[in-house]
């Protein structure tokens, strides 16, 4: 389960000024590709641990196309499926979308697909969602819905997600981006499963494509909702660093 909440966007920005480009017709956004590797001690997708809080290894790649559409995969090592049974130990997530502006205002909307190659649980853990966002200034309010069962969980079709997101440039490279989101399980049975999530992250830009990231990241789920095998609440709160080279 990724981000498409987890984790930490990083920025930078280049100014030109003088009376030699006061005239200058702006510059046409320019397609781009690139690959991210990293690692972090432990791999939470919407403040609940997929790694049983042990380390986990995550790499992608991302195309994003000058007219503002955009495709990526991105993947993790997990253990949250062999805990409930099944066999897989990794994320795969495919996503595409398109970005564009209004104004001041931007937006966001695409799909995002979770694979989960070979689970076998009794409900399979793929999982398809849709997605749209706006952004005014630092702030973007994001919402995601299932189209068919989340992540393993009967009958949750409709299930939702919405988070509220702000990134912060601080100077020197660092960025501060508090998190609020809340995770809806619809179905019978499966409210005990819906919780609100709070993440508190500061980043760090290291130069030539290095990035750290540490993390205080908590819920409110329910005691026994998000449990590994040991009894471990994987939604209590804890400490998150990370690291990841994009070239």
């Amino acid at each position: 389960m990724k981000k498409i909440v987890t984790p930490l966007m990083l920025a930078m920005s280049l100014a030109a000024a003088g009376s030699a480009f006061a005239q200058a017709a702006p510059a046409e956004p320019e397609s781009s590709l690139s690959f991210n590797v990293g690692g972090v001690n432990e791999y939470r997708y919407r403040g609940i641990s997929q790694s049983r809080m042990d380390p986990a290894l995550q790499g992608g790649a991302d195309y994003a196309d000058k007219s503002g559409v955009y495709v990526g995969v991105w993947a993790s090592s997990i253990k949250w499926i062999k805990d409930s049974g099944g066999k897989s130990n990794a994320e795969v997530d495919y996503y595409g979308g398109y970005k564009f502006s209004v104004g001041e205002v931007a937006y966001d909307v695409g799909f995002l697909h979770y694979e989960y190659s070979g689970n076998g649980l009794a409900v399979s853990a793929n999982t398809n969602e849709l997605y749209g966002a706006v952004t005014m200034g630092p702030t973007t309010l994001k919402y995601s819905q299932s189209t068919g069962n989340l992540f393993g969980f009967a009958n949750s079709k409709g299930s939702s997600y919405v988070d509220l997101t702000a990134n912060f440039d601080l100077g020197d490279g660092y960025t501060f981006t508090p998190h609020l989101g809340y995770q809806s399980v619809k179905g019978a049975g499966n409210s005990i499963y819906s919780y609100t999530d709070a993440a508190l992250t500061l980043g760090k830009d290291l130069g030539n494509g290095l990035a750290a990231s540490a993390a205080v990241i908590g819920t409110n789920a329910k005691t026994g909702s998000y449990v590994s095998p040991a009894g471990k609440q994987l939604g209590k709160a804890g400490l998150v660093v990370g690291l990841k080279y994009t070239f």
